[in-house]
């Protein structure tokens, strides 16, 4: 800790030694020197004919203002550092300010933790500062390039202290590798409060969602099963795989592959994590789906989903073609009649038979060969 109270002692040691301008002349080119965090820039009001001022940043060159009263700045650090501004055309003049304002750097934010999680959500964490006042507040902000994005809801302590922020969807941010900057700034009416800041892709911070299975089915002989998987920020994703086969110990096996095939499989369970191909090992676990147990070979085994694409059209079509038909059923009588039977005067009823006398002797309409049938005695 004495080291970096050092270095700024020298700082200011140095820069109190260059400022002997800002001091003695009553009207300087250069006044109110302050910084402008929204748009990060280093701002001045400028007066008199000053053609070129150099900014710099800890004794460093920045870059250069020729034309406006700001220099751009970039990405705010948390630490302290000195923010220079020199005339370099003109009649030596520099001035200088400290930014941010020094504090306890133990009443900042502690132990700052950000996940993208189920998909699209952000969540970030942090601790209270070990000593910080009893009236401290945080606030948390995500930030990229000139963009910045408040907290749009936070979690509070006992004390009402925000310890939490929770962004509902980040999927409006499309930078798929740009970096995001994490900022957690204090507020208290006794003292500075240090900011805290950390620097990620989202890529590199994102807990992968549990694969969905989306198709399963098996017998004795064969197993298959199928799954996806959501993200925004992960393109190259490979898999885990947990199984148990029956009771035997669980072992795990890693695919590229969506699916997983297995020959005479039996009773087994099986789960499937996602993980990043290329940097699995820095960054955290994805999350596991919930267990598949198949009982393949048993009578209740799953039914094949490809058999039942099969015969639904199958089945489909059959009972269109039974509606045609009871629709045509009088064209059906006429292509094919009843065939008549003889009847039998002892056994048949004729109560509901419309019967009719029949003379052979008469021409009929039809001309059909007609062969007399003689009773000649009863058995």
């Amino acid at each position: 800790m004495a080291l970096p109270g050092l270095a700024v002692l020298l700082i200011l040691i140095c820069c109190s030694m260059t400022t002997d301008h800002a001091i003695s002349d009553p009207d300087p080119p250069i006044k109110n020197l302050r910084i402008d965090p929204e748009r990060k820039r280093l701002v001045w009001d400028q007066h008199g004919n000053v053609s070129e001022i150099g900014c710099y940043v800890n004794s460093k060159i920045l870059r250069k203002a020729t034309k406006n009263p700001y220099c751009t700045l970039g990405d705010l650090s948390c630490e302290v550092k000195n923010y220079t501004v020199k005339v370099m055309k003109g009649q030596p003049f520099s001035d200088w300010i400290l930014y941010p304002k020094q504090g306890n750097p133990r009443a900042a934010a502690d132990n700052l933790t950000c996940r993208v999680h189920d998909v699209d959500q952000l969540s970030c964490s942090w601790a209270v500062g070990e000593e910080a006042p009893a009236d401290v507040q945080y606030q948390f902000y995500l930030e990229q390039s000139v963009e910045t994005w408040q907290c749009p809801k936070y979690t509070q302590n006992q004390q009402g202290v925000n310890v939490q922020c929770h962004f509902d969807s980040i999927s409006l941010q499309p930078q798929r590798q740009a970096q995001f900057r994490f900022l957690v700034n204090g507020t208290s009416g006794d003292s500075e409060i240090p900011c805290r800041v950390m620097i990620h892709r989202l890529q590199e911070i994102e807990i992968l969602a549990a694969p969905n299975i989306t198709k399963k089915w098996c017998n004795e002989n064969d197993s298959f099963m199928e799954w996806e998987v959501r993200s925004l920020f992960t393109e190259d994703i490979k898999y885990e795989l947990e199984i148990q086969k029956g009771t035997d110990l669980a072992y795990k096996e890693e695919t590229e592959l969506k699916s997983l095939r297995l020959r005479n499989p039996g009773p087994y369970t099986v789960r499937v994590k996602a993980m990043d191909s290329l940097f699995f090992g820095r960054r955290p676990p994805g999350q596991w789906s919930a267990p598949q147990h198949l009982d393949c070979g048993s009578k209740n085994a799953s039914f094949p989903f490809w058999l039942v694409y099969l015969l639904a059209p199958l089945g489909a079509l059959l009972l269109v073609g039974l509606v045609f038909l009871c629709r045509r059923w009088p064209v059906v009588q006429k292509l094919f009649p009843r065939v008549p039977h003889v009847k039998d005067p002892v056994g048949d009823s004729f109560q509901n038979e419309r019967m009719m006398a029949w003379d052979p002797e008469q021409e009929s309409q039809e001309e059909c060969p007609v062969v007399q049938v003689q009773v000649l005695g009863e058995a």
